[in-house]
């Protein structure tokens, strides 16, 4: 059984309150983490400077909203909590229902997941920033990894952040409760082939470079895999965590898949529109490296018109399924708003 929680992802009141309950819950998970590993100096160090910068937490915020929308559209919560009441007998008892999942291991995947994808996207940034990649000085706005310590511990964090996001599914730590075995297997062979194809398609983003003949279905080939692969890995991490039916993972992925689309779309346009503070990271990057971009291929002003499109759609396939008020939806409108 896990210690009490600092926080919790349901119910769901606002974004507000979620991204509020993600934050606080993901930097207790991510201490006790780092004080399970033990990591030596200065890879421990290197590897909690560059996991509690001030990051957007797309993707943890992706794996929270799932579970917390699955499980706010179930009636029946036996599935998740092993007790047979309804959703609103268990809300109606003093705990709530919030408290009661707490206390459960489905909730405590759900943490997992969330820190899964954190560590496994926050390994990527550091890879991508090093000189023989990106070479770029400014993430999150702080200086970059390789830059606050070498080159050669900024790779070894990387490296051995990818390695915690699979060892955290089952890792015996005092603040989790035991890991389910059924559940992590789940969460694993979503996450892991999405793990690599994210690595891929760094490399075929790599090879897009300075390329001018890339049509708009090789550009979007290349961030399926590069952006959309973690971000549907997120939203399914969720929904399998609070026991999401066939029908909801598929919903969910389709959700995913056109958000994830959108997200490339939108950091394309604001390399171009937004400025370093805001960004947190070097604005004009893209063109820098002459980077294959959305905005290059069809302008500012269309590539706009795309994103909101996808947007749309990303809307479309979660409401369907789940109706028009749950955490995912609030989610897909901050993301639409975002300026970084």
């Amino acid at each position: 059984m896990s210690l009490p929680s600092t926080s919790q992802f349901v119910p769901f009141d606002s974004f507000e309150q979620l991204s509020y309950s993600l934050r606080t819950q993901l930097a207790a998970d991510i201490e006790a983490l780092f004080t399970y590993a033990n990591l030596p100096s200065p890879l421990g160090d290197a590897c909690r400077y560059v996991m509690t910068g001030e990051g957007k937490l797309v993707r943890p915020l992706l794996v929270a909203s799932a579970f917390a929308s699955i499980i706010a559209s179930t009636d029946d919560v036996t599935s998740v909590t092993g007790q047979a009441e309804t959703t609103s007998a268990i809300a109606d008892k003093p705990a709530g229902l919030a408290t009661l999942l707490r206390h459960e291991a489905h909730y405590d995947m759900c943490r997992r997941a969330a820190l899964a994808v954190e560590l496994l996207h926050t390994y990527s940034l550091v890879h991508d920033d090093l000189p023989c990649m990106d070479d770029d000085e400014l993430r999150r706005g702080q200086p970059t990894a390789h830059i606050v310590f070498d080159e050669a511990t900024a790779l070894l964090a990387g490296d051995v952040l990818q390695t915690l996001a699979f060892e955290i599914f089952s890792a015996e730590i005092p603040t989790f409760a035991p890991f389910n075995e059924v559940i992590a297997s789940q969460l694993l062979a979503v996450f892991a082939p999405r793990a690599r194809r994210m690595v891929s398609g760094q490399t075929l983003d790599l090879n897009a470079e300075a390329n001018p003949d890339i049509t708009q279905s090789q550009l979007e080939a290349v961030h399926r895999d590069k952006t959309g692969a973690l971000i549907e890995a997120a939203m399914l991490m969720g929904g399998i965590c609070a026991g999401a039916t066939a029908q909801e993972r598929m919903a969910l992925q389709e959700c995913a898949q056109h958000i994830g689309l959108a997200f490339q779309v939108q950091d394309d346009i604001l390399d171009v529109t937004g400025n370093t503070d805001d960004l947190g990271k070097p604005a004009g990057s893209d063109e820098k490296l002459d980077k294959s971009t959305y905005v290059k291929l069809m302008g500012v002003d269309a590539a706009k018109d795309y994103a909101q499109s996808l947007f749309a759609e990303g809307r479309g396939a979660i409401t369907r399924e789940l109706g028009d008020d749950n955490a995912v939806l609030a989610v897909i409108e901050w993301l639409w708003q975002r300026q970084k």
